[in-house]
């Protein structure tokens, strides 16, 4: 075992469960986890579960998930379970690049979130799947990866959920105070059940970079006062729960994801450009960051984290979108050179997102994926012994 290589957190769904997924896409007439609304859903799932569980095992992984296995989308099944929140199918999906660069691929279309209620996040029924993870690894360590605070702060607030007047929450400042009661009732029962590991995964901190062609933030004739103040209002939200965390013991992980769906990507933009935004002022104990390919700059960037020495790096130096091993010679190269800026010892390992951020998954296999997480392994293992 190397515990300098690191999974972001989701892996590729077996066919018998994708089955069940899938129908589930479709259909918005069925109450989240939708366990009573497929016959034989629940075990399958739990079977499923069970299996990748003892396979991350068997591949010496280090800080075991789930797989994502109990999740449809790597964000909206965390918002299912909140009270006050109706799921339903959308007029369309997200946009993403397609694989052509230029061309625009929409994603499933059961994204919409109404909120029908004050926002409660008691009575989890993530609460309920991470003590099942919990029990099947044993002495391992064990992590559970949710929405920051933050992207659905973003998603809620950019919809008509607010405003109107018959809405719930009349201005983004209700919002914001009702989704953090929501984050405390939810991170204070993940503390009281055993939690130990808590990651908010998240893809806006980009839309701030302003050398990202893809954000509606870049651009002339853009009021950046009121960009920042927007960012600043991320970041706020998310420190309070990650304040929150480490009050309870917590520690507290964060992905920063570009967009992962179907092994395509949403948008640039350079770290360099948000480093003293989201990488120097968000708290996190441990950053996963994406440097799979150009779109994220220098490694410049992690000049920032000198003034944070408790605070570790994960590269994601790795690609889960391609079926192909990586190129060792560039991971190696870019792990020398991350090293002469921040200490070795405080980096870490990964592919750059998770291989099923979504149901169906990146465009590679199986048997490819574990191909690609042992390359990951054994780079670690050369490296840092």
């Amino acid at each position: 075992m190397c515990n300098r290589f690191q999974i972001v957190g989701s892996l590729l769904r077996p066919a018998d469960l994708l089955e069940y997924k899938h129908q589930i896409e479709h259909r918005d007439d069925i109450q989240y986890p939708f366990y009573q609304e497929f016959q034989g859903y629940e075990q399958c799932e739990a079977d499923a579960i069970q299996a990748v569980v003892d396979k991350e095992i068997n591949n010496d992984l280090s800080v075991l998930t789930d797989g994502e296995y109990s999740k449809s989308m790597w964000h909206l099944d965390f918002v299912w379970g909140f009270q006050g929140i109706e799921r339903y199918i959308a007029d369309h999906g997200y946009f993403f690049r397609d694989t052509d660069g230029t061309s625009k691929y929409e994603t499933r279309k059961d994204i919409g979130l109404r909120i029908t209620g004050e926002l409660g996040g008691k009575n989890h029924h993530f609460i309920d799947a991470f003590k099942k993870l919990q029990a099947l690894a044993g002495e391992r360590e064990t992590k559970l990866c949710v929405p920051s605070p933050s992207h659905i702060f973003g998603e809620l607030s950019w919809s008509d959920n607010i405003g109107g007047t018959e809405a719930v929450y009349k201005d983004r400042h209700g919002l914001k105070d009702g989704l953090v009661k929501a984050y405390k009732d939810f991170v204070g029962e993940f503390a009281a059940a055993g939690g130990q590991i808590l990651q908010f995964d998240d893809c806006l901190w980009e839309l701030f970079a302003d050398d990202n062609p893809n954000s509606p933030y870049t651009g002339e004739n853009i009021n950046q006062e009121e960009v920042q103040a927007l960012a600043a209002e991320f970041i706020d939200i998310n420190n309070t729960i990650i304040d929150y965390g480490h009050s309870l013991g917590l520690k507290m992980w964060t992905h920063n994801c570009r967009g992962n769906y179907d092994s395509r990507n949403m948008g640039g933009g350079s770290y360099a450009k948000i480093a003293n935004l989201f990488l120097k002022q968000l708290k996190y104990d441990r950053f996963f960051l994406e440097w799979d390919d150009d779109r994220a700059g220098s490694l410049e960037a992690l000049a920032v984290f000198k003034d944070k020495p408790e605070t570790e790096i994960v590269l994601g130096l790795l690609s889960s979108k391609t079926s192909t091993l990586d190129d060792e010679a560039r991971v190696v190269q870019m792990l020398d050179e991350a090293s002469k800026i921040i200490d070795k010892d405080r980096l870490l390992l990964s592919h750059q997102c998770g291989f099923a951020s979504c149901d169906g998954g990146n465009e590679l296999s199986e048997e490819e994926q574990w191909a690609k997480i042992n390359q990951g392994q054994q780079i670690a293992l050369q490296y840092w012994g």
